[in-house]
Formats: C-alpha cells, sequence, structure tokens
C-alpha cells in the first residue's frame, strides 16, 4: 500500500470521534451518543499547563487550538474541576465573541451538530477533582459576495451563565455568517 495513502487512511480515521462516558460518576449514569448516518470529525482537545490557582467557581477553563477542515473552523473548551469538591456541570457552556477591544460582537450563538462536531446532548456531569468535561466551539469560514466580513478575536467564556466567564485569544474568522455552534458539555477523565 503507497505510504501517502496508509497516513492518509491513518489520521482521517483518527478525526472520527465524539464525546462519551467510560463509567457512571457519583451516581450519574453513563451518556453515549448515539450513532448517525454520517460520521463527524470532532475537534481532540490540546493539552494545556495546569493552572496556577483556582478560580472561586472550582472551574479551570482553558481552549485547545484551532482544528480546519473547508472553511469550517473549531476549538475545544476544557474545563477541569480545581476544588477539593464535586463540581456540576450540565448544558453547554456560556461563550461569546469579542473583538480585538473585547467588546462583544454581533453573532447568533446554536447548539447542536456542526461539520467539526457531534454534539452529545445536555447531561448532567459530576466531576470529582482533577476530572474534566470538554465541549466544542465550532464556525463556519462563509463569505457571501458584496458583504463584509466579520472575525472575533477572543472567546468569552464562562461554564454557565451564572459563573464569571474568562477571555481566551482565539481568532474566529466567521466570514459572513455571524454565527458560532457549540456543543453540550461531555465527560472526560484526566490524563
Amino acid at each position: 500500500m503507497d505510504r501517502r495513502l496508509w497516513v492518509g487512511l491513518a489520521g482521517a480515521s483518527l478525526l472520527v470521534t465524539g464525546c462519551g462516558t467510560e463509567s457512571a460518576v457519583g451516581g450519574i449514569p453513563e451518556r453515549t451518543p448515539t450513532p448517525s448516518e454520517h460520521s463527524v470529525p470532532t475537534p481532540r482537545p490540546t493539552p494545556t499547563p495546569p493552572p496556577r490557582t483556582c478560580p472561586s467557581t472550582g472551574a479551570s477553563i482553558s481552549v485547545g487550538q484551532v482544528d480546519a477542515a473547508l472553511g469550517h473552523r473549531a476549538v475545544v473548551i476544557k474545563l477541569t474541576n480545581c476544588h477539593s469538591g464535586v463540581l456540576t456541570v450540565n448544558g453547554y457552556p456560556d461563550v461569546t465573541v469579542l473583538d480585538a477591544k473585547r467588546r462583544p460582537m454581533k453573532v447568533t450563538v446554536t447548539h447542536g451538530l456542526s461539520y467539526m462536531a457531534i454534539d452529545p446532548g445536555p447531561t448532567k456531569l459530576r466531576l470529582r477533582k482533577g476530572e474534566s468535561a470538554l465541549a466544542a466551539v465550532s464556525w463556519s469560514n462563509t463569505v457571501e459576495a458584496g458583504e463584509d466580513k466579520a472575525a472575533g478575536t477572543y472567546l468569552s467564556i464562562a461554564r454557565s451563565t451564572r459563573d464569571k466567564p474568562v477571555v481566551w485569544p482565539v481568532d474566529t474568522d466567521i466570514g459572513t455568517t455571524a454565527k458560532i455552534t457549540l456543543t453540550a458539555w461531555c465527560l472526560t477523565f484526566p490524563t
């Protein structure tokens, strides 16, 4: 078999993944996404150094690198419980796209499936110290003729609307769509 073909097939098989659980945590049953007819690539988290201090919310948030495919983009958000108690995560992260001056941009936020990520749907997760949950933010760099394209410079991210957000530098070249899509938090285990 041609080496380039083998490498391409191996790389493609790594892209088709989704969030799930390995076991129940704290009495919450495991949740595995239902298979769909079409496999959609899901971005993988990028390892980041642990925070120096734990925020009062107990939720340390980091963002991976932007993954790109055919005009579509995505980043993985990683939330880690850095407190000694159990941290409950439910639903979707609260995400806002900010411009270079850190002002919120007019962007439509939707929940669900995108070209870049499979949405497992909202599930109540209980994270013990050191355990993490992931969510994906995706968008398309679509530009229609005659319209000005938009680009964000930062993402403001919180576990939910009740928490204080953190701001991460993320270039979001949203073109003229002015839309991002979020997946729900899904359970992972510390590495």
